[in-house]
Formats: C-alpha cells, sequence, structure tokens
C-alpha cells in the first residue's frame, strides 16, 4: 500500500458564467452544507447590475465571486458561442475587457479584497499565428490567481502548479462517482489540489 502524501490535499468547488442554475440549485445546497465556492461571472449588456444583483447576497454570504470578462471570448472554432473572438483580439483589447469587468463586479461584492480571474473556454491566448500572444501574465499582474483548464485525471501539484494558470476539470461528463473518485485519489492519497468546473448545475 503507498503512504499517502507528505502535505494535505484540497478540493475547490468553481462555477463559470454566473448561470440562473446556479443560484436557484448549487448555492442554496453549499449553503446548507456549510460549503463555499466561486462562481465567475460575466457582466456583459446594459443590464449587467440588475442581472447580477442575486449575487450581492451570494458574495455577502462568503462565497467569492470571481472575473470572467465581460465580453467572454471565444476561439476561433468555437466563435458560435461568442460575439467575440480571440483570434481578433490582442492584449489591449483583453486588458481593457478584463479591467472593465472588475470595476463592475466590485459593485458586487464591494467588500472582497482578494480577486482571481478564470479564462472564459479556458483559452489563455489572443491572436493567431505569429501574432499569437499569452496573456498569462496580464493575469498574473492583476489577480491573485488564474483557473484555466487540465486534461481529465490530473490535479495541481502544490510544487509545480501555475497560479496564474491553475488547472481546472470540467465535470459535465463526470458522474458523481468519478468526482469522488478523483478526490479520493488526487488531494486525499496524492495531496494534489483538486479544482472542480461547473457550468449548469441541475436540481437531480
Amino acid at each position: 500500500m503507498e503512504p499517502f502524501a507528505p502535505q494535505q490535499g484540497a478540493v475547490s468547488l468553481t462555477f463559470d458564467d454566473g448561470r440562473p442554475t446556479q443560484l436557484e440549485h448549487a448555492v442554496p445546497v453549499m449553503d446548507h452544507l456549510g460549503l463555499r465556492g466561486t462562481f465567475y461571472l460575466v457582466p456583459s449588456g446594459d443590464d449587467w447590475r440588475e442581472r447580477l444583483e442575486p449575487w450581492c447576497d451570494v458574495a455577502r454570504n462568503g462565497h467569492e465571486i470571481g472575473n470572467h470578462t465581460v465580453s467572454h471570448p471565444a476561439p476561433g472554432n468555437l466563435c458560435a458561442v461568442s460575439t467575440v473572438c480571440y483570434d481578433d483580439l490582442t492584449l489591449d483589447d483583453m486588458e481593457r475587457d478584463i479591467r472593465e469587468a472588475q470595476t463592475r463586479l466590485e459593485q458586487i461584492a464591494p467588500h472582497q479584497e482578494a480577486w482571481t480571474f478564470c479564462y472564459p473556454c479556458y483559452h489563455t491566448d489572443v491572436g493567431t499565428g505569429a501574432r499569437r500572444q499569452s496573456y498569462i501574465p496580464l493575469v498574473e499582474a492583476m489577480f491573485a490567481a488564474g483557473r484555466g483548464g487540465e486534461e481529465y485525471g490530473f490535479g495541481n501539484l502544490p510544487e509545480r502548479m501555475d497560479i496564474a494558470c491553475i488547472g481546472g476539470l470540467a465535470c459535465e461528463r463526470m458522474s458523481t462517482y468519478e468526482m469522488i473518485g478523483l478526490v479520493e485519489e488526487l488531494a486525499i492519497r496524492q495531496g494534489q489540489w483538486l479544482v472542480f468546473v461547473f457550468h449548469d448545475i441541475s436540481g437531480n
């Protein structure tokens, strides 16, 4: 039997896009169980303040609010899900977008001191080909941490991870048993930091 890792592992629950089902299903269950999560919101549109008003209570109850940009850009092959494409952006464009989102989100959670960022569509570059550039350094300069994506079955090694691009595991196609198994193996046995990523939440 292999020994347990010398460091204690951890599990984080993160939620992207500020979907209504997160308010309806995830937040009440987590509050009941005394759990806290990170909710990455997109303060877009002229009605952003009214639309995000319910998240003020979520923040006051101890959950973390995170920056997910205003425009939620998508890579070229996914541009059907967004009107803004990473391929057409520059680093200056990304910085303006992120800063505007931050200005708005600080009105949702004015008490929050540390802020984190979530890369839309797990994508960390702007431009294409020779002019393609990573905006991870920009995120590192502006936030306490950034959350990206990770391949299935891998967590974050505390001694090796990039705090500006922490690996998150998408849970859309995972069963409950898979998630429990990953927690037992990666967080408990191996002492890794496991970051789950959720979008829409069903009531089941």
